[in-house]
């Protein structure tokens, strides 16, 4: 029987991290008495604005050296997290519009680096352009960089920004900033790389629960099974973020190439010998921090992971993922003007549906997975337009459609083998028609499909995929 967490588990895990957050700050605020104003208020108000404003002025002013500097970040981020969710709106608007660049000293310096004369002239001239170009308000973000979770903070308030970004320029230009910054303090040069195990601390391991996004984990039980020994969970962190995973990839250890998943979670099931497989299977790999969403990480951890697997199990020969195809019934839905099917197909569905046969309908029926003639009938449709959605089907800048298909071929991955009904759960029957993916890494051809895919958009796939692409 599968354990579940009790209602209201994960939510503690974060209330409890945005309580410690609140406590650090305090005690770094009140160290430096005299600096700071009154208490956080939850509510906006015009006054509210004004001492707002004060309060970044202050934060930039840089009086006091850097204890004060400290503590006065400190209270402004303390304002922050008692606001509720327009006043943090309002927070970031403040700061995004008055805290913006100088365009009046931009067009000065602009005007200056043009009439420069000599070289000591024009090297002044562009290092007054770039400091012009920089608004306060990045000064102000950086401030946080010295608090206790102070990177964590930023990381938060990006993923905010991002959300109400979509309805205010001006905070999308904010937003942009923090990316840039974030990029720069998340270069892959500073991530370390650690296997989770069940003996890991039990507050990471709630994180990890929490975070999976591909294939839910539905209680302690399930999790022991993703870490036994014939398993492997490895994970980047920050050194500002010791406690943070900000991408975790799970493998499982087996003999051939996986294609259901179902079985390869299968907790009732033996644990294998992971120094006697062959394959080493990429089932899930979830980003866990919102706000570094266009960092991108995911392809240094595929690379770095293969390399310790294949240093510590020497006899594994095939790296591959068991993957969704997020995007696959979505497009169905999309071309459903158009006549999808070759008249053999047609007629098997006619003949199995006993129906008029509509492919999305059909789809939508409940169970239909589990109706043995109507499954059958769907099998070969669903494989050969999965095949043409993946190979074939493109977004913009020649990019795969499907979002999976383009992380694994960026990475230098080729589509190798496509499983029906791999997934049969309400999420994989909703997303993909149940259908799963084996893109495979064979360590000699990553650098030429990744070359290939980037400057050419050209999908690395295997023989029998391309015919069935072709097909119809």
């Amino acid at each position: 029987m599968t354990e579940r967490a009790p209602t209201g588990f994960f939510e503690g895990v974060f209330d409890r991290t945005l309580a410690n957050l609140r406590i650090a700050w305090r005690e770094i605020a009140e160290s430096a008495r005299g600096v700071l104003g009154g208490l956080p208020r939850v509510e906006f108000s015009g006054d509210d604005v004004g001492r707002l404003r004060q309060q970044m002025l202050d934060c930039l002013d840089g009086r006091g050296g850097e204890v004060s500097a400290r503590a006065r970040a400190a209270e402004l981020g303390r304002t922050y997290l008692a606001l509720d969710a327009r006043g943090r709106e309002q927070f970031l608007q403040v700061l995004a519009r008055e805290f913006d660049i100088d365009r009046k000293e931009v067009d000065r310096c602009c005007a200056a680096l043009i009439e420069a004369a000599g070289p000591e002239e024009r090297a002044a001239a562009e290092a007054a352009l770039r400091a012009a170009l920089e608004p306060p308000r990045i000064t102000l973000l950086r401030q946080f960089n010295a608090l206790p979770e102070g990177v964590k903070f930023l990381v938060d308030c990006r993923a905010e920004l991002l959300d109400f970004a979509t309805r205010d320029p001006l905070l999308r230009a904010l937003a942009e900033d923090l990316r840039r910054l974030l990029a720069n303090w998340f270069d892959i040069g500073f991530l370390e790389l650690k296997r989770i195990s069940w003996e890991s601390p039990a507050a990471l391991l709630e994180k990890l629960m929490a975070y999976e996004a591909v294939h839910e984990i539905r209680g302690w039980t399930d999790l022991k099974n993703r870490l036994e020994a014939d398993r492997r969970c490895f994970a980047f962190f920050h050194p500002r973020m010791p406690d943070e995973p900000l991408i975790f990839v799970e493998v499982a250890l087996v003999s051939g190439m996986a294609g259901n998943i179902h079985a390869l979670l299968d907790e009732t099931a033996p644990i294998g010998d992971p120094y006697a497989a062959d394959s080493a299977i990429f089932y899930s790999i979830s980003n866990c921090q919102r706000g570094l969403v266009g960092i991108s990480f995911g392809d240094f951890l595929i690379k770095r992971v293969v390399d310790a697997l294949a240093q510590e199990l020497p006899r594994l020969k095939t790296f591959a993922t068991l993957s969704p195809v997020p995007g696959f019934r979505a497009w169905l839905e999309r071309q459903r003007g158009e006549d999808l099917l070759l008249p053999s197909e047609r007629a098997a569905l006619q003949n199995a549906a006993g129906e008029e046969v509509d492919l999305v309908k059909l789809l939508d029926r409940p169970g239909w997975h589990q109706e043995p003639r109507l499954a059958a009938a769907l099998r070969e449709p669903l494989l050969r337009l999965c095949a043409r959605y993946l190979v074939h089907e493109r977004g913009s800048r020649r990019r795969a459609l499907d979002p999976v298909a383009h992380f694994h071929l960026s990475n230098g991955a080729r589509i190798e083998r496509l499983n029906w009904l791999g997934d049969v759960s309400p999420k994989g029957l909703q997303q993909s028609a149940g259908i799963m993916v084996n893109y495979l890494y064979r360590l000699h051809d990553i650098e030429a499909n990744h070359e290939a895919y980037r400057g050419e958009g050209r999908v690395a796939a295997a023989m029998a995929i391309r015919a069935l692409a072709r097909s119809g």
